[in-house]
């Protein structure tokens, strides 16, 4: 009798899941666990812990959503509080595990991760939740190209995207595995209400992640004006909306390219169809860009090693969390960012210039309360882009600073959503 841990990670999915899929075809039972690490919760640069109410009401909610996904195949989920190694080593001893199977990740603390595991387990790591294999790209990952523009050209036309796989028809776990959630004393849920005016009222789980891709390509198909209004404020459709689910892995990239394939066979293709396949190629970028450069990624200088001073300045800091900064756009921002864990793309781009070129804070400030906050958050691409407007990422321009009076008087003309996330 062999067994193997699946170690979730985030992929907290069934379908199109190279991890579970091998260790179920490997093995004769198989044990499911997901592991919370404790720094999420630690106090952080500011003694507030890296994941915000609104991260934490969503992991909660995905892993729910988890569990329920492996008790229809005949398993439960396993979640434990602590380090991966010790708690992954202690349940290997226990049930008389001989394999632990994960899906690879590329951001530094998960690297570090892996390797501790490996360490004490016999790990097998498995294909990322990205929309091109590592082993499908026409180059090593140390050779990626430094420019996003680069990369697409060298990829976009060659490296096919893999077909999602379906989920194991049942997945054997030991008679006396009942699998474990969370109690409050160890992952802290404040009651977090939805504020009336948030542009949609975002649930962890795969099955809040479909229904919305759903609503965007089938039923509304917002795709097809996709690149229309993907710098808009207000409202549900202006955007996908499907980076928190892509983020937890509730959703896998490879699946949203599919089905946007699905509905340009059925409804044409244009730009805007064309447009998110863009965006998932950006998603991309940032990953392998984190696997090549490690911890460069959260450092001041960044990936250009530059002697790039911001003040660190915590009244600036503080004023720019709370949206009291003064400037009506970048306040407006903030506050819906405050009350709802989520904002704009083109919120963010703004927001972020301000910190960095305006209030000339230490561009990682942003980068830790945006962690702390995002529903979306994702190491890769959350680090990737603030460096990026910083001018110490990827691209070899300067800074990029954003006029927050120009840009509102672009989209946001009639101010409409500065009076919504006005001061109360």
């Amino acid at each position: 009798m062999s067994r193997a841990i699946l170690w979730f990670r985030n992929d907290q999915r069934l379908e199109d899941n190279p991890a579970l899929l091998a260790a179920v075809a490997t093995h004769d039972e198989v044990l499911p666990v997901f592991v919370v690490h404790p720094r999420q919760h630690d106090p952080g640069p500011f003694g507030m812990d890296r994941s915000g109410p609104f991260r934490r009401r969503f992991l909660r909610e995905g892993l729910a959503d988890l569990d329920a996904q492996l008790r229809s195949k005949g398993s439960a989920l396993h979640v434990r509080v602590g380090d991966p190694a010790e708690v992954l080593a202690h349940l290997q001893e226990v049930w008389g595990v001989d394999v632990v199977h994960a899906q690879q990740l590329f951001a530094w603390e998960e690297k570090q991760q892996e390797r501790d595991v490996a360490a004490v387990s016999q790990l097998h790591l498995h294909a990322p939740n990205t929309l091109l294999l590592p082993g499908d790209l026409p180059f090593v990952i140390e050779k990626l190209p430094h420019v996003f523009t680069a990369f697409r050209q060298r990829v976009e036309p060659k490296v096919p995207v893999r077909e999602p796989r379906p989920s194991p028809a049942r997945i054997t776990s030991p008679p006396e595995w009942k699998g474990r959630m969370l109690g409050e004393d160890e992952l802290p849920s404040e009651d977090v209400n939805v504020d009336p005016r948030a542009v949609l009222d975002l649930r962890g789980g795969r099955v809040a992640g479909w229904a919305r891709l759903r609503h965007y390509l089938w039923e509304t198909r917002s795709l097809s004006r996709y690149k229309e209004t993907r710098n808009g404020l207000l409202g549900a459709d202006y955007s996908s909306k499907l980076s928190p689910w892509l983020a937890s892995g509730a959703i896998g990239a490879r699946e949203v390219w599919h089905e946007v394939k699905r509905y340009e066979a059925e409804h044409g293709a244009n730009e805007s169809t064309y447009w998110l396949g863009f965006e998932l190629l950006w998603r991309d970028f940032f990953q392998f860009t984190a696997a090549k450069h490690g911890r460069e990624l959260f450092l001041q200088g960044g990936l250009s090693r530059k002697t790039h001073l911001g003040a660190w300045d915590i009244d600036r800091f503080t004023a720019w969390c709370a949206g009291r900064t003064g400037q009506p756009f970048i306040d407006a921002n903030m506050r819906e960012l405050a009350a709802t864990g989520w904002m704009s793309n083109r919120g963010r781009q703004n927001v972020a210039s301000y910190l960095v070129h305006d209030l000339g804070l230490d561009w990682r400030m942003g980068a830790w309360w945006f962690e702390r906050m995002l529903l979306d958050y994702d190491p890769c691409s959350n680090w990737g882009n603030w460096q990026y407007v910083a001018g110490v990422g990827n691209d070899p321009r300067e800074g990029r600073r954003f006029d927050p009076v120009r840009q509102a008087g672009m989209y946001d003309p009639d101010e409409a959503y500065v009076r919504l996330w006005g001061p109360n």
